[in-house]
């Protein structure tokens, strides 16, 4: 590498070749954080398994012990407790699935508040109410640990691609040591403020997403309800005003029959009691984020846990289905 110092160069050459040593810097720091992956489910173990495959020194521990076994005969270096995961790292990445897990994990007796070292970097991946990132993050500034709020957007084979988007809030001087990390797990980030304001954003984003895929349900099992074929179908909309992201992306699964979830149902439901939450504590109706959730309790009451969010589709064919002929009416 060369060397960082002024050698006479001037100009846009030497801002050029100063810039270029910062980034070799950052990156040789990166490489040498040794990482904590508190959360070790579908996202965690993915961006887990990216960091490790990255060179990166990885411990990772879950409160499954089945999921820790599972993940130890996969390859990866497992921890029994928060404790022992912490011991010696310098980075801890938390991805975990509600506001409950996450004030355990943090503020719990075993907790990396507790037990981190000071200096640490942690950075909170989950998808959680922004007044408990905002109480964590407290709590951890006050023991001397640096914070990054950062939810992401993506899939688990995104999260092992390093394709996710990333939603990153904090102190600016965080979030710029965070950087070399951030961009291993994804192919984008958007800096959004202060700690709290991208859980806000994640919110309201899984809040148009669950949305989308809601009403794309709803309108695909009437036009095939209605007499066209969902080959067609798919065709035609794939392409049309109507689209989205979620539509392209989950329904050619769909018409397959296949609801193996990338996004668990259960998840999306939970997603948006947050933003009726949210807009409860800002004195925000969000009537249609509550009637969207009512929808999706629907579908998890119709047996559909631990499928996709597109197995929606699959409750709105159910009830597009006659009604079985026998008895007298």
């Amino acid at each position: 590498m060369a060397a960082c110092v002024d050698g006479g160069l001037t100009g846009r050459r030497q801002g050029w070749l100063n810039t270029a040593c910062q980034q070799e810097k950052s990156r040789e720091q990166c490489m040498s954080e040794k990482v904590a992956v508190i959360g070790m489910g579908q996202m965690g173990s993915g961006m887990a398994g990216r960091l490790k495959e990255s060179g990166l020194d990885v411990v990772g521990y879950d409160v499954s012990a089945d999921q820790r076994a599972r993940l130890a005969k996969d390859g990866f270096q497992m921890a029994s407790g928060i404790a022992e995961a912490l011991a010696g790292r310098t980075l801890v990445l938390t991805s975990l699935p509600d506001p409950k897990a996450v004030t355990a994990a943090w503020l719990g007796a075993d907790g990396i508040v507790a037990h981190a070292a000071r200096g640490t970097l942690c950075i909170e991946l989950s998808t959680i109410d922004p007044q408990t990132m905002r109480q964590v993050a407290e709590a951890a500034a006050a023991r001397g640990l640096a914070v990054v709020d950062c939810p992401v957007s993506g899939s688990p084979n995104e999260a092992r691609s390093g394709k996710l988007i990333l939603i990153a809030g904090g102190e600016m001087a965080d979030v710029t040591r965070a950087e070399p990390i951030l961009k291993l797990l994804g192919t984008d980030w958007k800096y959004t403020g202060g700690v709290g304001t991208a859980k806000v954003v994640k919110i309201v984003n899984n809040m148009m997403s669950m949305g989308n895929v809601l009403v794309a349900a709803e309108a695909f099992a009437l036009g095939v309800a209605a007499g066209v074929e969902p080959d067609k179908l798919y065709d035609v909309l794939s392409v049309s005003g109507g689209r989205s992201h979620h539509f392209t992306k989950r329904f050619p699964n769909a018409l397959k029959g296949d609801f193996s979830p990338g996004f668990k149902l259960e998840l999306g439901e939970k997603d948006l009691a947050l933003a009726v939450e949210l807009g409860r504590t800002t004195r925000m109706p969000t009537p249609s984020a509550s009637a969207t959730r009512e929808l999706y309790a629907l579908a998890l009451a119709e047996g559909f846990r631990g499928q996709d969010i597109v197995s929606l589709l699959a409750m709105y064919q159910n009830w597009a289905k006659p009604p079985q002929s026998g008895g007298n009416t």
